[in-house]
């Protein structure tokens, strides 16, 4: 009972930051939903299953929606902003990785400490760190990015590129992941990505159901 009201809790504090981006709706429950999947595919294949025990999936899983809750401390000329993001403006939109990090940490320190507030602020803090060092805002390189945030940074990509917005049209899944396959080895985890590839299409299903 305790962990489905967490559950829900999370998702909504999640739906309620996205409400402030119309352009972002049903980001949330997507990148949730494929995260789900390529967990538990990565689980299947025996990929790191030295780090992907049962309860670390289960707090991957359920801390997914909150890989975005930093963006209520950005404001709204930058959030709503239709158009491309100049050089600035997207320095500063940097700043949601550690204002979600810094929020989530607050709540491990308010709380008894559940693990996957830890997972959570991971997600949130280093989700567009890349394998090959270039991401934000560490430079973190390969397995020094937890691996919940490589997950998360495939699920986040994906949706971005797949979904309409105000600078761009939504590209065709196989473009999307042809251009994620791309990024082996330079935006991605390699070992993910071998497993991403041949399970992508059930990423499409979910466009159909969400």
């Amino acid at each position: 009972m305790i962990e489905n009201l967490q559950d829900v809790m999370m998702l909504s504090l999640a739906e309620l930051v996205e409400c402030r981006d119309e352009n972002t709706g049903g980001h949330v429950k997507r990148t949730a939903e494929y995260v789900r999947i390529l967990a538990n595919e990565l689980v299947e294949a025996g990929v790191y299953s030295d780090i992907l025990t049962p309860e670390y999936v289960k707090d991957i899983i359920k801390s997914a929606p909150l890989h975005d809750i930093g963006k209520i401390g950005i404001n709204d000329a930058t959030l709503l902003k239709m158009g491309s993001l100049d050089e600035d403006e997207f320095e500063y939109m940097k700043k949601h990785v550690e204002l979600g990090a810094i929020s989530l940490q607050k709540m491990i320190n308010e709380t008894d400490k559940e693990s996957f507030l830890y997972t959570a602020r991971d997600m949130a803090h280093y989700h567009h760190e890349k394998w090959d060092g270039t991401g934000y805002p560490s430079g973190l390189k390969g397995e020094e990015i937890p691996i919940s945030a490589r997950i998360m940074a495939i699920a986040d990509v994906y949706d971005a590129l797949t979904t309409k917005r105000p600078y761009k049209e939504p590209f065709s899944h196989e473009d999307t992941v042809n251009i994620i396959i791309e990024g082996r080895e330079k935006g991605f985890d390699p070992n993910i990505i071998d497993v991403f590839k041949e399970i992508s299409y059930k990423f499409e299903m979910v466009k159909f159901r969400l």
